[in-house]
């Protein structure tokens, strides 16, 4: 049977790499819609230029949730990590590995590492 601490750490694997795999290079910064290098000059467009900062800011917004999250993972793990009684102490030990699991993937989806691996074993570079 499946954890449900695995489960939720899925979910965010999930969200994290669809809210980071929708741009084809580095995340938007605070230059808002200039063009870099390789970006055509259609995107001074100020729709697609609010367009960015509104995905940026869901992107945002997704972190911090998570990072909520995982706060009230871990803060689960470190009372049961303190009990008294035995058998709260093992469930702990699983669930700290399970939260460690899910804050390390999180933390890579987040970061956009998960997102440059990704892209190196597909193209090569």
């Amino acid at each position: 049977m499946i954890a449900r601490s695995s489960i939720g750490a899925f979910a965010l694997l999930a969200v994290g790499l669809l809210a980071i795999g929708a741009w084809p290079g580095p995340l938007p910064g605070g230059g808002g819609g200039t063009p870099g290098p390789g970006l055509p000059a259609a995107s001074t467009n100020p729709s697609v230029s609010n367009f960015t900062s509104a995905l940026g800011r869901i992107v945002e917004l997704l972190g911090l949730s998570g990072s909520g999250l995982l706060a009230i993972v871990w803060a689960r793990v470190a009372l049961s990590w303190f009990s008294n009684d035995v058998t709260k102490k093992v469930q702990a030990k699983e669930r700290a590995r399970d939260a460690l699991i899910g804050t390390i993937l999180f933390t890579a989806a987040v970061s956009g590492l998960l997102y440059g691996l990704a892209y190196w074993v597909v193209t090569g570079a």
